[in-house]
């Protein structure tokens, strides 16, 4: 493995500065893991239709999924905040969205990833199952 979780950190923070956040000035940055030592990032990318708004793990999630990574996925970090100041306050979880979206890929490899959420003096370190317990996936669909 290629990556560390500081190293894994340090890509979703660079990834954060290429967020595009007009409305919310909230950057997000997010890093994808896989056991082959690949990092696969994202950022968020706000819409002024606000629905249409993608998070940085959801962009992560479809650039590894269009990039041909199937499983194997073991860990992600989550850094955000106001630009400028990203990682200077409370941890960031992935919202409900981007917890499903991460499902799907660790499902591909049956892993359970760790998953780093990054604020000022903390480092939330939980399980995808813990974020989401019960998860809907591929094998629901039988």
């Amino acid at each position: 493995m290629s990556w560390t979780r500081d190293t894994l950190i340090a890509a979703a923070r660079d990834a954060a500065r290429s967020a595009y956040a007009p409305y919310s000035n909230f950057h997000v940055g997010a890093a994808l893991g896989f056991a082959d030592g690949s990092v696969v990032t994202g950022a968020n990318v706000e819409n002024a239709s606000y629905g249409l708004t993608l998070c940085a793990e959801t962009v992560a999630v479809g650039k590894a999924l269009s990039e041909d990574w199937r499983g194997g996925l073991e860990a992600v970090a989550v850094i955000g905040g106001k630009a400028g100041a990203v990682g200077s306050g409370d941890p960031v979880t992935p919202c409900g969205r981007c917890r499903q979206m991460l499902n799907e890929v660790a499902a591909l490899g049956g892993s359970d990833p760790a998953v780093w959420c990054v604020g000022k003096s903390e480092v939330l370190e939980l399980r995808l199952s813990d974020l989401l317990p019960r998860a809907f996936g591929p094998d629901s669909l039988g």
